[in-house]
């Protein structure tokens, strides 16, 4: 059998680290965005016997990964022994140290290879570098999360309902709460295998009175801006936006019983293109589709926000994550040295890293002090050609293939143009004025911890800076 083991400090008690990783949400939160790792199903709790069920690729093959907890013993430790899964045999103690106020987690991975000493000569010393890699992001994973949620310990757990649970944000942001202590419910449309609360935007139902027990909103759906902008398309997304958030705050604001917030999406495209200006929330709008679909959708909440509910649209900038999005579909041109700058890759980038769009959420919901639009962006945008050669670094690969903008035009309509060719150089002084700390504030960071690529250490959360100005 081989042996890996790792330490971390955790600056909470182990009572507490024991139950964030007995909630449910935890085990999704510490799957590095990289690995090739999906959970399918987990048990309720920590016990004996509860399983956790994981879809993982091994080349290009994908299998189903079941392991089962034993030897649980709160605020101490549990275990996982792999049922059936890649290994000949795996076992994972969880141990819970208390040093002082804190405490120390320490794992324990003991495996061995199949396919016997073939197993052991080809794959071994692979894995152990790649859990070694998996256990340096979960220490830092754990401590952020813990500390997000410590900021708002003097408040009670709340029951949140999440429109697009399931999506690349949605299923992180359910899985950071729900570790934290709270209840996500998630909205569900007809026919859905999955337990929430149900609704039909395209025919204006909802359960209100399942609604009207939720102490928040969050609405994070709608129909995808990828592909070409046909007459059809474009009517999709906006109505995929508008009927769905005009329903929800027009419920609400009718309810008896009221949340205290409600949270929209919506996008930096309501500023435009705007060249090299610097915008900020109260920038006005600007012109084009997305624009025009950015303020129908945050027009929609306006039921709410004239009901006395805390309302916050959040204009979301390009989300990094190296498990979806637009990241992991530049890899491969990349990777082979095909990236590069589009068109004159003077445009601004505005983005944010995943989890700092997790966390900004977590604290419009928490804050008080949050409401109107807040701009969801890193503090430091880059042009374009930036972008490209930080990625190209970040992967040790060249990025000097320009793709001309004719190019982009052919392949990708006008929303390559939108969304490729133009560009906006945004600021969030909402959440400088909240002293938002994030933990990827630029790109290099973000690519390391999203990509997990060469040290994937991330430093403390910091207080916000801009170098807009």
């Amino acid at each position: 059998m081989a042996r890996v083991t790792s330490s971390a400090f955790l600056p909470v008690s182990a009572a507490e680290a024991y139950a964030w990783h007995a909630r449910p949400g935890a085990l999704a939160r510490l799957i590095p965005p990289w690995e090739r790792v999906r959970l399918v199903h987990a048990s309720d709790g920590l016990r004996d016997g509860a399983e956790a069920e994981l879809s993982a690729r091994i080349g290009p093959v994908r299998m189903r990964w079941l392991a089962v907890h034993h030897d649980c013993v709160p605020g101490d430790r549990f275990s996982d022994r792999q049922e059936r899964g890649p290994f000949a045999a795996w076992d994972h103690c969880h141990r819970f140290v208390t040093d002082g106020d804190d405490c120390r987690i320490e794992d324990t991975i003991d495996f061995r290879m199949p396919l016997g000493r073939l197993g052991r000569v080809l794959g071994e010393a692979a894995v152990v570098r790649r859990l070694e890699r998996m256990f340096a992001w979960r220490k830092h994973r754990i401590i952020a999360d813990l500390g997000r949620h410590r900021t708002f310990r003097e408040r009670p757990p709340m029951r949140i309902a999440l429109a697009g649970a399931t999506g690349l944000v949605g299923s992180q942001l359910s899985a950071f709460l729900t570790s934290g202590g709270h209840t996500v419910l998630p909205l569900v449309r007809p026919g859905s295998r999955s337990a929430g609360i149900a609704w039909d935007p395209e025919r204006g139902t909802i359960d209100a009175d399942a609604l009207g027990h939720c102490d928040a909103v969050i609405h994070l759906g709608g129909h995808s801006i990828a592909g070409r902008w046909t007459t059809r398309r474009r009517r999709e997304i906006l109505d995929s936006r508008v009927r769905s958030t005009r329903l929800l705050a027009e419920t609400l604001a009718k309810a008896e019983r009221k949340p205290a917030v409600l949270v929209v999406a919506s996008a930096i495209g309501w500023y435009g293109d705007r060249g090299d200006d610097i915008v900020d929330e109260f920038s006005p709008h600007g012109e084009g589709f997305l624009a025009e679909v950015c303020r129908a959708w945050e027009a929609a909440c306006e039921p709410a926000r004239q009901a006395g509910i805390r309302t916050v649209n959040l204009r979301i900038g390009m989300v990094l994550s190296g498990s979806g999005g637009a990241l992991p579909s530049l890899l491969s041109a990349y990777r082979l040295g095909l990236g590069g700058a589009l068109g004159t890759g003077t445009q601004w980038v505005s983005w944010i890293a995943l989890d700092d769009l997790v966390y900004a959420i977590h604290h419009a919901l928490m804050s008080p002090t949050v409401s109107g639009a807040v701009n969801a962006v890193s503090p430091e945008p880059v042009r374009q050609r930036e972008f490209a050669r930080l990625l190209g670094e970040a992967l040790h690969r060249p990025a000097a293939v320009r793709t001309p903008a004719w190019a982009v035009r052919l392949a990708f309509g006008q929303m390559g143009v939108d969304l490729m060719l133009g560009g906006c150089r945004v600021a969030s002084r909402r959440l400088d004025q909240e002293v938002f700390a994030f933990s990827c504030p630029d790109l290099q960071r973000a690519f390391r911890w999203e990509l997990g690529l060469g040290s994937a250490k991330r430093a403390e959360p910091q207080a916000p800076s801009s170098t807009l100005l």
